[in-house]
């Protein structure tokens, strides 16, 4: 189990804690949340720990930094693709072209911009402990709205996102993956915690709406586009309580 747990962090993260296989991987994404909380953990602890000593607009700018050094940039990628996708005019078939295009088009670059700007001001409007809090249970929510997606998605077409929707049709494991969850979210976050956890799932559900009717279902760069937005809807609504 720890090595199937080591492949998750290798996937997700750019510590190389083991060889990543894509179908492993999806066999154990019902822990994805697990890999959430560490993440959570060290960015939220290098953010509580600056807010003591710097502007909380530099602090931001600084756990911004550190999430995307810790991930590698992985799922920042994929919203950028899916906006190209989303923006292109034409078929289902077009649209999937669009998005697997490696160049980045401009509706993808805006996106980016938009995304990064947008958690910079949102992180730097807490500091100290309340900080930390909105960027743990923020990158819990954010995990868990992939396997949900992944849960009640279905595939748009073969590609590395079909092993992560044929192996978590199983309420068992996604039964699993909400108790994980919800277990931190109302430990630490209480009442605030659950509504952070019922905009996850509404905007999870909403994203998938838009995938089925645009692309025909979801694909590996919608799973992560909900990993980026999720986190950052969850830490606006923590900020804004």
């Amino acid at each position: 189990m720890l090595k199937e747990i080591g492949s998750l962090f290798s996937f997700l993260t750019i510590i190389p804690t083991s060889n990543t296989n894509l179908e492993t991987v999806a066999r154990y994404m019902y822990l994805f949340p697990i890999v959430g909380i560490a993440i959570g953990l060290l960015v939220g602890s290098i953010g509580f720990g600056l807010s003591f000593f710097l502007d909380p607009l530099i602090v931001s700018l600084l756990v911004v930094a550190s999430l995307a050094l810790i991930t590698g940039i992985h799922h920042t990628d994929g919203l950028a693709d899916f906006a190209d996708g989303l923006m292109t005019k034409g078929t289902r078939e077009k649209k999937l072209s669009a998005m697997k295009d490696l160049a980045t088009g401009s509706a993808g670059i805006v996106a980016i911009v938009l995304y990064l700007v947008g958690l910079i001001i949102v992180l730097s409007l807490s500091t100290g402990f309340q900080l930390f809090l909105a960027i743990f249970l923020g990158e819990i929510v954010a995990k868990y709205s992939m396997v949900l997606m992944a849960t009640i998605g279905k595939s748009a077409s073969l590609g590395s996102n079909s092993p992560f929707v044929e192996l978590m049709k199983n309420r068992k494991k996604f039964a699993v993956t909400t108790i994980i969850t919800l277990i931190p979210l109302i430990a630490l976050g209480g009442s605030t915690g659950l509504i952070i956890f019922a905009i996850g799932t509404t905007l999870t559900l909403f994203l998938v709406a838009i995938a089925s009717r645009s692309f025909g279902g979801i694909t590996g760069d919608i799973l992560g586009s909900t990993n980026e937005l999720t986190r950052l809807a969850s830490i606006l609504v923590f900020v804004s309580i």
